[in-house]
């Protein structure tokens, strides 16, 4: 499945909803793993401004790849982003998006913090 890498640096980024376990299966209740790693996914919803424009993104990322407090309106940055396109047929009808992976999802609040102390 084709893997496109989406470019953050020109982006201004920030937390719309907190992180939440990603559901593999709705009618049991399974949270999804990563495959190769086994690791937890977690779903955060970011705002995400660029050229004028804003998105909420929905951003899938193992568990393990979040890192500060990651509250309503916090910054973040958005290490390894990439978008893949997706379809299926559910019940006759052809559905269609794209789907948002990253490898972390760090609160740039942390990092300041960090970087004015020193």
């Amino acid at each position: 499945m084709r893997q496109i890498p989406v470019d953050t640096s020109a982006a201004t980024v920030m937390v719309a909803k907190t992180p939440q376990p990603k559901v593999r299966d709705r009618r049991t209740g399974e949270i999804a793993t990563d495959a190769d790693t086994g690791a937890k996914l977690m779903v955060v919803d970011v705002m995400f401004a660029a050229n004028d424009e804003v998105e909420i993104l929905a951003v899938t990322v193992p568990e393990t790849g979040i890192s500060g407090e990651l509250t309503m309106g916090t910054p973040v940055a958005l290490t390894g982003l990439i978008a893949r396109p997706w379809e299926n047929d559910f019940n006759g009808q052809k559905r269609h998006g794209i789907a948002f992976r990253a490898v972390a999802v760090t609160s740039l609040v942390d990092t300041a913090a960090t970087s004015k102390a020193a």
